[in-house]
């Protein structure tokens, strides 16, 4: 599941900089920071060495998934809009929040915390990124993005709370994230905002 993630992430976090003109170099921090801000953000709350600094194969995996980008960006005209981005968005938000939720477990937090670091696992790269392109991060005010990580955290945790094997429980936290995800963007879904809940005023 990490390693799925940190390629995919690293492929859209790159695709968003190269939109931007960023550099070569500025290509790779953004894709970097996508791919690994979530996964260490959440080994920090356990308590544990971020995975991204025991080991250089996980630096590697991500140069994997920013020179991806980069070559996708030479055969196509808009690849951070492109249907091989946006499903690679999906299944790394399906892989990030699947490996939130199992670390979460095996460090024994409550229900809400397993549902909390499997959702900062997920999105918290990219809103990282965000900041790095100078914008507000878009988990805040737009998409159905975010709230997919935490209907897959939640279907990791009943899935457990029922008795299923951990394997199980986290091939229905993927699912359930990639499947919300995808029809979400299929179909144009949005959370409303207090404007969109006002009634007419006379």
């Amino acid at each position: 599941m990490n390693t799925i993630g940190l390629i995919a992430f690293a492929l859209v976090g790159s695709a968003k900089a190269i939109r931007e003109d960023f550099d070569l170099f500025g290509i790779a921090i953004v894709g970097l920071a996508m791919a690994f801000a979530g996964g260490v953000t959440r080994d920090v709350l356990v308590l544990r060495t971020p995975l991204a600094l025991q080991s250089p194969i996980e630096i590697g995996l991500g140069l994997v998934g920013v020179s991806l980008a980069i070559a996708l960006q030479v055969v196509l005209a808009s690849p951070d809009t492109h249907p091989i981005t946006l499903v690679s968005d999906a299944i790394g938000l399906a892989a990030f929040a699947t490996a939130g939720a199992i670390v979460a477990t095996e460090a024994g937090v409550s229900a809400f915390g397993v549902v909390a670091i499997a959702t900062i696992n997920a999105v918290g790269g990219g809103a990282f990124a965000d900041i790095l392109l100078d914008r507000a991060p878009f988990i805040l005010f737009e998409d159905f993005y975010a709230t997919c990580a935490v209907l897959g955290g939640l279907a990791y945790f009943a899935a457990g709370a029922v008795g299923l094997a951990g394997s199980t429980a986290a091939g229905l936290c993927a699912t359930v994230t990639v499947a919300v995800r995808l029809t979400a963007v299929s179909y144009g879904w949005e959370l409303p905002t207090v404007r969109d809940l006002e009634l007419p005023r006379r």
